[in-house]
């Protein structure tokens, strides 16, 4: 049976490595990542970068059941592919009462490890961070940090290909579901299968050939540069959720591919729809909104008020959201199924759904392998 998956993302390339360790025969479809971003006038992909969030706890018990299993076989994954892509930093969750009473119930579900702090114990263990004095927080010590998205696809499709999986650097068009197979029409040509995941992403609606079914919001990134020496004293640096409207999420000192160390953070203070392909293609080349940007720069100095910026820069990038803000996880038919909707929580469990996605088009992808 030859199987394809769509997208070679986050969720698609894990999708791949699982069904190639089944014995699967498998392709994995994607283009590469753009040269040039404000002149590319293809698809894009969020996970082009250094720094996403990895931990347990979340405000959705959901998350921390899927996000502990991916995290479970990070090592996995690095020793197959030999790709680095997690840096065990720890992480925090820190807010008011109501926002860590919802922490709690996923900690308590799931048994989650980690060391509850009242404000005295989060001040003398972040002194570089300033919280208001009725925040209280979670920090989990271990199995917890950063991924680099961007290694983790590398480190999955590499792995997938030392199980056997075949990789097509292309951009899918659409699908052509037949009696007998399934065409997945490519900027490269033609290609036959008999069953086909779509994980595409913002771009999955447009694959199927369906009505929207997925919000996509534009998404704005701030990134500080610090100095060597800053990001020294940062070294305890966990990566931090917490509460404020914007919903914000701060990443430690990270280097970049300019060889220079960035603090990441992000929190748009409004969901600005992007309806068509070419909302979507404008927002990732314009490169993200000043406003927001400057907005989370007055953020991160009331946070981190000692913190020495040698210059702030920002990026774009997108979020999928599902209706009732759970992934998407569907047969559409007996040849086509669905894995989307990363609803703003994919990357760190992005194993674990890719294992789901792939369940969908293949019997033995179960944990039981």
């Amino acid at each position: 049976m030859r199987l394809a998956v769509i997208g070679r993302g986050l969720w698609g390339a894990a999708a791949a490595r699982h069904l190639a360790m089944a014995g699967a025969d498998v392709t994995l479809i994607g283009p590469t990542e753009p040269a040039d971003k404000a002149t590319h006038n293809g698809v894009f992909g969020s996970h082009y970068d250094e720094g996403r969030i990895t931990r347990k706890n979340a405000l959705d018990p959901y998350w921390v059941g899927v996000s502990t299993a991916a995290i479970d076989r990070y090592h996995e994954i690095e020793r197959q592919s030999g790709v680095r892509f997690y840096t065990p930093t720890g992480a925090a969750m820190v807010g008011g009462a109501a926002f860590m009473a919802r922490v709690e119930v996923g900690r308590a579900l799931h048994d989650v490890p980690c060391d509850m702090l009242d404000h005295a114990a989060l001040t003398a263990r972040f002194p570089f961070f300033t919280f208001p004095a009725d925040f209280t927080g979670y920090h989990e010590t271990t199995r917890a940090g950063h991924v680099s998205p961007r290694n983790l696809v590398a480190a999955q499709a590499k792995a997938a290909q030392g199980f056997g999986a075949t990789l097509l650097e292309a951009t899918v068009d659409g699908l052509e579901e037949r009696a007998q197979d399934v065409v997945v029409v490519t900027d490269q040509g033609r290609h036959s299968f008999d069953r086909v995941l779509v994980a595409a992403g913002y771009n999955t609606d447009r694959v199927l050939g369906r009505a929207p079914s997925l919000e996509v919001y534009a998404r704005t990134v701030a990134f500080f540069e610090v100095d060597e020496a800053q990001g020294a004293a940062l070294s305890a640096m966990p990566t931090l959720v917490y509460d404020t409207p914007e919903d914000p999420y701060l990443l430690p000192p990270i280097r970049y591919p300019d060889g220079k160390l960035y603090l990441k953070l992000g929190g748009d203070p409004t969901d600005e729809p992007l309806t068509t392909d070419a909302d979507v293609r404008a927002w990732f080349q314009a490169g993200g909104n000043p406003q927001v940007r400057d907005r989370l720069d007055a953020m991160l100095r009331r946070l981190m008020p000692a913190l020495d910026i040698k210059s702030l820069s920002m990026g774009s990038c997108v979020t999928s959201w599902t209706k009732d803000r759970r992934p998407e996880l569907a047969r559409l038919s007996d040849r086509v199924a669905v894995c989307t909707g990363g609803n703003g929580a994919g990357a760190k469990c992005s194993d674990e759904i890719g294992r789901l996605g792939a369940a969908l088009i293949h019997d033995k992808t179960g944990d039981d392998r």
